[in-house]
């Protein structure tokens, strides 16, 4: 019951800041659920180099990151610091959500989302499960499960109202159902076949109440030990809009005495991807860094440098690519880029003309 309230109380207020770049709100009445109808404002984006409809960059790819949020709490905080580091501004924030209802971590489009979402995109990746700890800190949750989601179970009191704050939002972003689904079968979340009516009946349900801004990215691990599985995953090209894979140079971090530079770790699940799931979908490295070589730190810098002429060259279909910015439980598992060669590299790379696309406004 609190947490209602609290989500209550926080829908109210979520409309107060959004109002055009101009600063002219107009006189427009709130959408329900606290959204204004002009969430989405200024003019479509023209000329060769145009994002279409389902956010492709024609001329090169998007340049994004998931940031943790900061120590005060605030995600709009940490991605500005991050930006500041970087020395741009991202074309893309990803964030990560569950099913909890909470105000911190189970509502979408929260008011710092909203807040970056005016000058970038926006990704969000729903997990159909409910966090232990905010933000996921020590990686517990507990499964809804997909065939609890595809029956509908959860229509009323969860999709139903995500999709309302979703649709009143109006801007295109991208969303992503349960990403690296692949891993999450042995997590307990269900069965491939599940996970397709999950993912079937959640699209569904948003195209029902109107939801026509979102771009649908189904993203798997990449991992080619579970190519099997991730063939039976595949919800269907009438279903997805863009393919995502999170691949990484874990080296240490996962034992692995066996350096793989950039091209090396993302061109086997790139090439498969394409062979075995869609040649014609928009790819997106959903997640992706490399650990660190303690014996030889220039590394990281000289994997991050390469980012730009590979992804150009060698990977032409992918047209995102997304730092996983968080160390993840382990020794020698720091992926970050938050200083030394690894920011060094990662600036440089970011710097380059086929990264610095427009976002567009609607």
């Amino acid at each position: 019951m609190t947490a209602l309230v609290l989500a209550g109380a926080l829908l109210v207020t979520v409309g107060v800041w959004i109002a055009r770049p101009d600063g002219d709100g107009g006189d427009a009445p709130p959408e329900a659920h606290g959204l204004p109808a002009y969430a989405a404002s200024g003019e479509p984006l023209s000329g060769p180099c145009a994002p279409d409809r389902l956010l492709r960059p024609p001329c090169g790819a998007w340049w994004g990151a998931y940031v943790p949020y900061a120590k005060n709490g605030s995600l709009k905080d940490a991605v500005l610091g991050f930006e500041r580091r970087i020395g741009r501004r991202l074309d893309l924030v990803y964030n990560y959500h569950d099913m909890s209802r909470t105000p911190l971590d189970g509502e979408l489009l929260t008011p710092d989302e909203q807040e970056l979402g005016r000058d970038r995109l926006l990704m969000l990746a729903w997990e159909s499960t409910v966090w232990t700890e905010p933000h996921h800190e020590n990686w517990t949750e507990t499964q809804l499960g997909w065939k609890n989601i595809a029956s509908g179970k959860y229509d009323r009191d969860i999709i139903d109202p995500q999709a309302r704050r979703l649709k009143a939002y109006g801007k295109r972003l991208f969303f992503s159902f349960d990403q690296e689904t692949d891993f999450r079968i042995l997590e307990g979340a269900g069965t491939p076949a599940e996970f397709v009516a999950a993912w079937r009946h959640i699209h569904d349900r948003f195209r029902e109440l109107g939801v026509d801004n979102v771009v649908w990215v189904w993203t798997v691990s990449g991992y080619l030990g579970h190519a099997e599985q991730m063939k039976a995953l595949y919800p269907g090209d009438a279903y997805v809009d863009w393919i995502g894979m999170d691949q990484y140079n874990y080296y240490l971090c996962h034992d692995s005495t066996n350096w793989l530079d950039f091209a090396s770790s993302q061109r086997p699940a790139y090439e498969w991807i394409r062979a075995n799931i869609s040649a014609g979908k928009p790819l997106m490295l959903a997640e992706f860094a490399t650990a660190p070589d303690p014996q030889r730190p220039e590394r990281q810098r000289e994997w991050y440098e390469e980012v730009p002429e590979v992804t150009r060259e060698e990977l032409p279909e992918v047209r995102a690519v997304v730092q996983w910015n968080r160390p993840v439980p382990g020794d020698h598992c720091d992926l970050t880029v938050d200083e030394g060669p690894a920011l060094e590299g990662y600036r440089k790379a970011g710097q380059d003309g086929y990264f610095r696309q427009r976002p567009p406004s609607r």
